[in-house]
Parts: structure tokens; C-alpha cells; sequence
């Protein structure tokens, strides 16, 4: 082989060689730009899906929160309400719903909500409550028309308590001005509960023909004989009851019927003059709209007036007021008809009650002052 045949075959080894080179950085090249591409178009498709799914389904995920300020004597009910309605608009909507509670006095509770207790429902003891606090323009005017029932979810009657064997011979209202005669009952100034016994009381009086003076002089040696006026209806229960004060209570009726279904054994008559105490329930716009948790709150303010819910205040001394639950054999038997029950509209409504009952000067402070 001559010079230039062993310099031609060199040079198409090297040019082989150079060229197979060539073509493996090439192919290595294509592999790594096709799994860079196959990645980030991966990536790409798993966001698109992501935004899809919350886009969808925006409230999948997020849990709401709702707050319920009542009044005390309700807290029995809600106990069996609240897990009810968890549960059934978890199934439906797939959404855990947390039920913040808050329970005590009406009186006390309204002032807390107006002072700044976030409450997205409250259920008061008496609609002068719930007034007050749309005074305060937290809730929007119209409430009473939102709700069936204007609003009333609960409702009960006055009961006058004793003691076993009844040695005082306690009766009727008008035994409870007897001077030998101690009655327990709360403030009507920071007790919903109280200002319908105060009213039960004054209702009986006129009833049995008395003016306004005579009425005034009843009421007034009745509350001569309360030793010590609780902050609210339960504190009363447990004054009577737990620490053996007094001769006579006043309460809620659901009071008692729920201290009987604990085992307590309780003596006690319904008068059949008597007042019918309704309790309303509202939402309180102002507090929804900051939490953006309406629906759920009106579906549960809703809810309370459903068959299933009224059984549930029934059963713990609350008078239905869905009249299907209120004919059924349990509760018809459970709460008697009462022969003359008067309504707070027949003694004028409630901003005439509290301005001539309960206002700063009225007829409650006038008897307070002549109790010391």
C-alpha cells in the first residue's frame, strides 16, 4: 500500500469516526430535549387540572364557621339539634360546618352581641331583643318575615313551682303575695325569661279585674317576697332546686318538663291564665356578610323549624310550633291546652312593655325600690 492509499484510508477512519461522534451528541441532545419538553408539558397538564378541580368545586375543601348566641334554657335543645343538622349538610354539600355556641342570660346576651360578640344567628327570649340589636344595625329590618312563624322558633308558658306536698297551699298567682311566702325568680333586667314572669304576673292581675294601681300593688309585694333575683332562668332552676331556696319559682315550663326527664321530681301547676313566651330567632346581616358564610347560616336558621328540629325542642319542654309535631300523642299529651293564654300584643307590644315596665324609671325600678 502506497503513502497516499494508507493517508486516504486514515482520514475516512477519522472522518467515520468524527461523524459517529457527531451523531451521538445529536441523539443524546434530541433525548434530553424531548424529556425536558415531555416534563414541562406534564407539569403543565397537572396545573390545568388542579385549577379545573378548584375552579369547580370551590368550597370542596373549606370548612365554614357559624356562631349561635341564645338564651340560657335553649343549650338542652341544641345539643341534639346541632349535630343533626352537622351531619346532614355534610352529606349534602360535603362541607364540615363548626357551630360555635354562647349561652346565658337574653338581656346579657344582646348587649354582648351590640358590644361586639360576633353572632351569626341569635335566639332570644324575647323579640325586644332581637329589636335592640337591629336597632344597633347589625340586623337588616324585614327579619320577622325571613323565617316562617314571624320568626318564633320556640315557645313555652309559665309554670309556678313548689315544694313537695306543697305546704305553702300555693295555687294561683295571686298566692305568691302571701307574706309568709319566699318565690325565686331572675332579673328582668338582664333575664328574657324574667320579663315574661313579671309579665305572667301583671297579666293575671288585670285579668282578675284589677287597674293599673292594684296591678302595681300586686306585682310589688310579690317581688317583696323574692329574697334574691338570679341572673337568668337557669341560675334560678339551680337556686330552687340545687340550693334548696325559696317556696315557689316561676319558670319556663320546658324548665320543668326538662328537670322531670332528668329524674327530678317536681311539683308544679300551669295556670290557665298565663302568658305565651315566644322566643324568635334572626340572623344578624351585618356579622354574615363580613363572614361570607350566609348560606349556611340561613339554611340552619331554616332548619329549626323542620319537623326534626321541633322534635328536638319538644322533647327538652319546648312547646312546638309546628302544629303537626305540637297534635302528635307525645307532646299533645306532654302539654295541655291553656284556657287563657294572653300574648305580649295584647298588652300593647313590646316597645310599650319595655318603655312603661322595664325602661330606667319604670314600674320595675319603682318596685325594686320599695324590696330594699
Amino acid at each position: 500500500m502506497n503513502f497516499w492509499q494508507s493517508q486516504s484510508k486514515k482520514t475516512l477512519v477519522k472522518v467515520n469516526f468524527t461523524s459517529s461522534k457527531r451523531f451521538l451528541s445529536l441523539f443524546f441532545l434530541g433525548i434530553f430535549l424531548s424529556t425536558a419538553i415531555a416534563a414541562c408539558s406534564g407539569q403543565n397538564t397537572n396545573n390545568s387540572d388542579t385549577n379545573n378541580t378548584t375552579a369547580n368545586n370551590p368550597n370542596k375543601s373549606k370548612d365554614v364557621e357559624i356562631t349561635l348566641v341564645s338564651f340560657a334554657v335553649t343549650k338542652e335543645a341544641y345539643k341534639h339539634i346541632i349535630p343533626k343538622f352537622v351531619k346532614k349538610w355534610e352529606t349534602e354539600h360535603q362541607q364540615q360546618v363548626k357551630i360555635k355556641e354562647s349561652y346565658g342570660g337574653s338581656g346579657s346576651q344582646t348587649r354582648a352581641v351590640i358590644d361586639g360578640l360576633p353572632a351569626d344567628i341569635v335566639h332570644l327570649a324575647l323579640a325586644l331583643d332581637t329589636q335592640k340589636i337591629e336597632k344597633a344595625g347589625l340586623i337588616e329590618p324585614g327579619w320577622e318575615k325571613e323565617v316562617p312563624n314571624n320568626a318564633i322558633v320556640s315557645k313555652s308558658v309559665a309554670a309556678l313551682v313548689t315544694r313537695e306536698g306543697n305546704p305553702k297551699n300555693i295555687k294561683t298567682w295571686s298566692d305568691l303575695a302571701k307574706g309568709d311566702v319566699k318565690l325565686i325568680t331572675a332579673d328582668p333586667k338582664t333575664s328574657g325569661v324574667a320579663r315574661w314572669n313579671f309579665l305572667a304576673l301583671w297579666n293575671a292581675a288585670i285579668k282578675a279585674g284589677a287597674d293599673t294601681n292594684k296591678a302595681t300593688e300586686f306585682v310589688t309585694q310579690v317581688y317583696k317576697n323574692v329574697p334574691i333575683l338570679t341572673k337568668d332562668a337557669r341560675e334560678a332552676t339551680d337556686a330552687f332546686f340545687k340550693q334548696g331556696q325559696g317556696d315557689a319559682l316561676i319558670n319556663y315550663e320546658n324548665e320543668i318538663v326538662l328537670a322531670q326527664d332528668k329524674g327530678v321530681k317536681v311539683n308544679y301547676i300551669i295556670p290557665q291564665v298565663n302568658i305565651s313566651i315566644d322566643n324568635p330567632i334572626a340572623v344578624v346581616d351585618k356579622n354574615v356578610d363580613k363572614n361570607g358564610n350566609r348560606e349556611v347560616v340561613e339554611s340552619f336558621v331554616k332548619y329549626l323549624f323542620t319537623p326534626e328540629a321541633q322534635t328536638e325542642f319538644a322533647k327538652v319542654g319546648f312547646r312546638p310550633v309546628d302544629e303537626t309535631i305540637a297534635k302528635t300523642p307525645e307532646f299533645a299529651n306532654k302539654y295541655p291546652v291553656v284556657k287563657q293564654l294572653a300574648t305580649v300584643e295584647e298588652l300593647g307590644g313590646w316597645q310599650k312593655v319595655q318603655q312603661q315596665f322595664f325602661e330606667n324609671g319604670g314600674v320595675f325600678d319603682k318596685i325594686q325600690a320599695q324590696r330594699k
